[in-house]
């Protein structure tokens, strides 16, 4: 493992955007769906391969940004393509912030709703498939592969048969996975290290590396890390000033003491601290 990874799992100083861009690999999101979205037969091979059906066609839908009304969640989905009878959402889950199971949900009920239209028939929905690749095992029960259907809980023989499946495929876990080419793929969004795979992955590796020298993706990725970056401090400020107005309202409450006083003390926004007491009363 290089310098670059073993500083940012150390927590010490945080990579720099300059840094994250060259240290990035297929299992960086945005890496990921750059090279799934511009090369939809690299796509469907990996789909065939994670599911290990036959698949007729994809396409590729060209945004990733699902809104499905205008005061409702919208979502980003990493790859979104749909063939004949099958719809498909591939994601790549370098982290895990302890909702994926409720976001596979979700999205779930995404791809149904942007497939059948008015006058649709329930029986025209196509099988859907929701897949997530992730680095940490998030049931930590160490399988390879984790795979969700609706089943009766009464007589687990009987399936439910509404053709929707949950996939979730654990890097980590790669050696314990017995299909070989699910392996090898498993292998390089863990180690990063082509050689001695297979002809696949060995392609991915190098679209990862032509994916790296594109000036304007890299120009994208940048602007994207300062968004976040920025999106991170200011929620991080937000919530510094929310902890401050509470520590002010318990020392008013706690020791009687006066707004002005309270606030000065713990360093809160006076305006706010007289906003929640107006609120309170």
């Amino acid at each position: 493992m290089n310098e670059l990874k073993i500083k940012s799992l150390n927590n010490e100083t945080p990579l720099t955007p300059e840094e994250k861009w060259e240290n990035a690999t297929i299992a960086n999101n945005f890496i990921f769906y750059k090279v799934m979205h511009n090369n939809p037969d690299v796509c469907k091979e990996l789909l065939e391969i994670l599911l290990q059906i036959k698949i007729d066609h994809i396409e590729m839908h060209a945004e990733e940004t699902v809104q499905i009304d205008y005061d409702k969640k919208g979502v980003r989905l990493d790859v979104y393509a749909v063939g004949d009878q099958k719809g498909f959402n591939l994601e790549m889950q370098s982290t895990d912030k302890g909702e994926l199971p409720e976001r596979a949900r979700y999205y779930q009920g995404i791809l149904d709703v942007q497939e059948l239209n008015s006058g649709d028939h329930y029986k025209d929905l196509k099988d859907s498939y929701v897949i997530f690749i992730c680095v940490s095992d998030i049931f930590d029960k160490g399988l390879a592969k984790y795979t969700f259907e609706n089943l009766c809980l009464e007589d687990n023989s009987i399936k439910l048969n509404d053709r929707a499946f949950k996939y979730f495929f654990i890097a980590k876990n790669y050696d314990k996975i017995s299909d070989e080419r699910q392996k090898s793929f498993l292998k390089l969004v863990m180690s990063n290290k082509a050689g001695s795979l297979d002809s696949f992955t060995d392609r991915i590796s190098r679209l990862v590396e032509d994916a790296k020298h594109n000036s304007q993706w890299r120009k994208q990725f940048m602007e994207l890390e300062r968004e976040l970056a920025y999106k991170f401090r200011e929620g991080k400020a937000q919530g510094q000033t929310e902890k401050a107005i509470e520590d002010a309202l318990t020392i008013i409450r706690k020791y009687k003491a006066t707004p002005e006083a309270a606030a000065a003390d713990v360093g809160a926004p006076l305006e706010k601290v007289l906003e929640y007491l107006k609120n309170q009363k």
